[in-house]
């Protein structure tokens, strides 16, 4: 596909077709990243989507004991009041 650069201010922009935009899932942030052949451009990454399912599976397998428990001392048990 091509395009033409447009003006925005001081600044130049791409115009993206709405079935792109629609097809990528872009809203109104997105990632622009350096290549060497160029720039790509993707939907802004949500940071930790994935920790729900990540947390879910954790717990299926067992591995979502809680550390804590094992840190305390004496100090804990007889000095610290809530």
């Amino acid at each position: 596909m091509k395009s033409k650069l447009i003006q925005i201010g001081n600044s130049k922009g791409v115009r993206l077709p709405k079935a792109i935009i629609e097809q990528y899932d872009l809203k109104s942030d997105i990632e622009i990243e350096l290549r060497e052949e160029g720039l790509f451009l993707r939907a802004s990454r949500r940071p930790r989507a994935s920790w729900g399912e990540s947390f879910k599976l954790m717990a299926e397998s067992g591995d979502d004991a809680l550390l804590d428990d094992r840190l305390q001392n004496v100090w804990d048990e007889s000095e610290w009041t809530w």
